[in-house]
C-alpha cells in the first residue's frame, strides 16, 4: 500500500477506536448516575432563620412550608420547571394576586412624623420593620384626586403575611449594611409565612452621578461605587468597561440584599426636551444596542442565578418621541408620536436586551398616536406588549408595569372600573403590576370572572421562575459584614474613576488653551442652582490636595483663566406643570448674563454638562472656542482632562442643537444626526483628542 493508503488505514482505525471508546465512556457516566446520583449534587448554602431544615440522602433541604417533609419545591436537585409547577399547585388565589403586585416597601424611621412622605428618599431610616399603610387620595405625580383611595405602601410584616405581597421597590437611600441588615429581617417575616415564600427587593439606579433626583428616577450620592451617568458610560464608547460596570454593581448590589433592578433605559433620546434624556445611552439605536446588551450580560449573566441581579428593561417601546418633549406621568403629555415613521429604530435597543435574557420589561405609559396600534397607554395595549414585543421580538419573560397605570396614568381608559382596568391590562399581557399594594382590587377581578385564575397562573409562572432561579428560596439572607467591604470598596471605584475620565468630551479647543499650561492661576467654578435656591450658584473648587502643577485662586480676577462648570436642569421630571419646555440655558437655571461677563474678562474654558441636548447660543460665540461636554462626573477628573493628565476621549452620545428653533422643528422619533442639514451645533458621535 502506498503511504496515502497507509494513511487512511490509520485513520480509519483511530476513529473506529476512539468512537468505541467514547461508547464505552458514556455508558459508564450513564451507570455510574444511575447508582450514584446523589454525588452529582453539590449542596447549597441554606439560609435559614426559624425553619427546619429536612435530610434526605445525605442533603438538606429547607422545609418551607412547615409540614416536615420534602416538597417538590423545596428539592433544590430538581428543574426550575417542576418546582414552580408544585409550589404553584400549593398556592390560594389570593397568594397569587398578591404576588402579581410590586410597590414601594419603606425602611423604619426614626422619625414619627406623619407628614414624611414614605416616597421621600432622603427620609431618615434604620434597619427596621416599617409597620404603617399609606392610603393614598390623590395622585403622586399629579396631585389630583384619585378615583378610590389606594394603598401604595403596605406595612412590611401585614403586606408579606396577610396581602401576600412579595415584590417591593426600596427607594431609601442609606448605608449598605443597614440596607443589608433590614433585607435579612424582611425575609425572616417572608420565611414565616404559610410557603415561605421569599421576597425579591428591586431598585431603581444607586450607581451614578445625576442631576435628576427625582423619586423614580435617581438617589443622588449613595454608598455604592460612583460611577458617570447612562449618558457618560455611552460617551465612553467602551463596551468591555461598561460590562465591567455593571458586574461590579451587581456583586454591590447583591451584597446589600437587592436582588432586581428597575432599570436600565432601553429608550432613544430623540426628542431632546424630554425630561428622562438622562436616563438614557443616547440617540443612536446601535449604540444604545451595544450598551444595553452588555449591561444587561454584566448585571445577570449569561443567565440568571445566585450572583445575579435580575433587570427590568424600560420603557418598552420606547420613550422618547413624546410630543414636544412632555413626559407621559401627566395627562398633557400622553401622546407619543413618530412623525418620522421609526417606531422600528427605537426597538432595536429592546430586541438587544431580549437576546442578553433581560429578565422583565416595562412598558411606557405613553399612547401611541397615528400608528397601527390602539390609542390606549403601553401597559392595556396587547398589541404592543403581545403582538409586538411577545410575537415578533419573542420576548418570553416578566412583563412589569410602570408606577400607577391602573389608578394614577389610565391613559386611553380612564372610562373603565378598577376592575376593568386589571381585566384589560392582564389581557394585554402584563405580569406585575407596578405603585400599589393592596391586591383586593385584582382579587376582586378576578371573583368578579373578568380574569381567569389560569391566566393569573401564567404571571405568577413567570415571577417564581425568577425567584427559582436567582436562588431565593435556597438563600435569600445576606452577610451584613461582606455588604460592608463589598459596596463602595476602593478596587471598584478605581474603575468607576477610569469611567469618569473617559466620559469627558472635548468638543472644541480653537485657542489651545488645553491642555492647561504648568504653573496656571485658575479659578475653578462649578454653576448649579440646587433645588431652586438662586442665592448662591456659584461653587468655588479649590482641591485639598492638588494634583496638577497650577494655582488655584478664589476669584476671576486673580486668575489667568476660569474653568466655567455649568450644570443645567429642568428643576426635575416631575416639577412639570405643562407648559412649554425650552432647552436654552437661560431656561435651565443657567445665569448666561454672568458667563458672558467672565468670559469677556478672561480666557475661559466652558464646560457644559448635558443632562438633556441644551440649547448653548445665548453664550457669546465669538469666546466659545474651548467647550467640553460632561454627563455626570467628578472634578477630579475634569481637571486631569484639562491638565493633560488624561487625554480626552469620549464621543457625544446624541446631537446638541444649534438652535431652539431646530428644537421646535424637530422629528420626535428622529435621531439628530438624521435631521435636516443644519441642525446639530455638535453633532453625535463628535469628540476630539490632545495631539500626540
Amino acid at each position: 500500500m502506498n503511504s496515502l493508503t497507509n494513511k487512511i488505514v490509520f485513520q480509519n482505525a483511530v476513529k473506529k477506536g476512539f468512537s468505541k471508546a467514547c461508547t464505552f465512556l458514556f455508558f459508564l457516566i450513564i451507570f455510574l448516575s444511575s447508582c450514584t446520583k446523589e454525588k452529582l449534587f453539590i449542596q447549597p448554602e441554606l439560609g435559614v432563620r426559624s425553619i427546619e431544615l429536612l435530610k434526605e440522602d445525605n442533603y438538606q433541604f429547607k422545609d418551607m412550608n412547615k409540614n416536615g417533609k420534602l416538597d417538590i419545591y423545596e428539592d433544590w436537585r430538581l428543574s426550575t420547571d417542576e418546582r414552580v409547577a408544585n409550589l404553584l399547585s400549593q398556592m390560594s388565589v389570593e397568594e397569587k394576586v398578591g404576588f402579581m403586585l410590586i410597590s414601594t416597601i419603606n425602611m423604619g424611621s426614626d422619625s414619627e412624623d406623619e407628614n414624611t412622605s414614605p416616597f421621600n428618599r432622603n427620609r431618615k431610616v434604620t434597619s427596621d420593620l416599617y409597620e404603617k399603610d399609606d392610603i393614598r387620595e390623590t395622585n403622586f405625580f399629579t396631585r389630583k384626586p384619585l378615583p378610590v383611595p389606594m394603598m401604595g405602601v403596605s406595612g412590611t410584616t401585614k403586606g408579606i403575611l396577610e396581602r401576600h405581597l412579595r415584590h417591593f421597590i426600596l427607594r431609601a437611600n442609606t448605608k449598605a449594611t443597614t440596607i443589608a441588615d433590614w433585607a435579612n429581617k424582611v425575609q425572616a417575616v417572608a420565611e414565616s409565612s404559610r410557603l415561605g415564600i421569599p421576597v425579591i427587593i428591586a431598585s431603581n439606579p444607586r450607581n451614578h452621578v445625576s442631576i435628576d433626583q427625582s423619586t423614580g428616577i435617581g438617589l443622588g450620592e449613595t454608598t455604592f461605587t460612583k460611577w458617570p451617568g447612562e449618558l457618560g458610560l455611552a460617551a465612553m464608547r467602551d463596551f468591555d468597561l461598561t460590562r465591567e460596570f455593571a458586574e461590579t454593581a451587581a456583586q454591590e448590589w447583591v451584597a446589600a440584599g437587592i436582588r432586581k433592578g428597575y432599570m436600565y433605559m432601553a429608550d432613544l433620546a430623540t426628542e431632546p426636551r424630554w425630561g428622562r434624556t438622562e436616563g438614557t445611552f443616547g440617540e443612536d439605536a446601535d449604540l444604545s444596542a451595544n450598551m444595553i446588551r452588555e449591561i444587561v450580560l454584566g448585571f445577570q449573566g449569561e443567565k440568571l442565578g445566585s450572583g445575579s441581579v435580575a433587570l427590568t428593561t424600560k420603557h418598552f417601546p420606547g420613550g422618547g418621541p413624546q410630543k414636544e418633549g412632555q413626559d407621559a406621568h401627566f395627562d398633557w403629555g400622553k401622546d407619543q408620536e413618530y412623525p418620522g415613521k421609526m417606531m422600528e429604530y427605537h426597538l432595536k435597543p429592546f430586541q438587544a436586551a431580549i437576546e442578553a435574557g433581560t429578565s422583565a420589561m416595562m412598558p411606557y405609559y405613553a399612547v401611541p398616536v397615528n400608528t397601527a396600534y390602539d390609542e390606549v397607554g403601553f401597559a392595556y395595549n396587547k398589541g404592543v406588549i403581545t403582538d409586538l414585543l411577545r410575537g415578533k421580538l419573542g420576548y418570553k419573560g416578566i412583563v412589569n408595569s410602570d408606577t400607577g397605570p391602573i389608578f394614577m396614568m389610565p391613559w386611553g381608559v380612564e372610562n373603565l372600573s378598577i376592575s376593568e382596568r386589571y381585566q384589560k391590562a392582564i389581557e394585554a399581557g402584563v405580569d406585575l403590576f407596578s405603585g400599589v399594594a393592596d391586591p383586593t382590587f385584582l382579587l376582586a377581578a378576578v371573583q368578579e370572572g373578568l380574569v381567569s385564575e389560569s391566566r393569573i397562573d401564567e404571571s405568577v409562572t413567570r415571577l417564581l421562575k425568577e425567584k427559582f432561579e436567582l436562588g431565593l428560596f435556597e438563600n435569600p439572607y445576606v452577610d451584613e459584614q461582606v455588604a460592608s467591604t463589598v459596596v463602595g470598596n476602593e478596587k471598584f471605584q478605581e474603575r468607576g474613576n477610569l469611567a469618569f475620565r473617559k466620559s469627558i468630551v472635548l468638543l472644541r479647543n480653537e485657542d489651545s488653551l488645553l491642555p492647561l499650561k504648568p504653573k496656571t492661576k485658575v479659578y475653578f467654578e462649578k454653576y448649579i442652582v440646587e433645588r431652586g435656591d438662586t442665592d448662591n450658584p456659584h461653587v468655588v473648587i479649590n482641591p485639598e490636595t492638588n494634583h496638577w502643577d497650577m494655582e488655584f485662586v478664589d476669584s476671576p480676577e486673580e486668575a489667568d483663566l476660569v474653568i466655567l462648570w455649568l450644570i443645567p436642569h429642568t428643576g426635575g421630571l416631575f416639577g412639570s406643570n405643562g407648559e412649554k419646555i425650552f432647552n436654552e440655558l437661560s431656561k435651565n437655571n443657567i445665569d448666561v448674563a454672568y458667563v458672558n461677563k467672565i468670559k469677556d474678562q478672561k480666557p475661559t474654558v466652558t464646560v457644559i454638562n448635558f443632562s438633556n441636548p441644551w440649547v448653548i447660543n445665548e453664550i457669546d460665540n465669538d469666546n466659545l472656542n474651548t467647550v467640553l461636554a460632561t454627563f455626570g462626573t467628578t472634578s477630579d477628573a475634569l481637571l486631569d482632562v484639562l491638565s493633560g493628565k488624561f487625554n480626552p476621549t469620549g464621543k457625544m452620545p446624541f446631537s446638541i442643537p444649534v438652535s431652539g428653533e431646530a428644537v421646535e422643528n424637530n422629528l420626535a422619533d428622529v435621531p439628530g444626526y438624521q435631521e435636516d442639514d443644519g441642525y446639530a451645533l455638535f453633532k453625535f458621535d463628535e469628540g476630539l483628542s490632545y495631539p500626540k
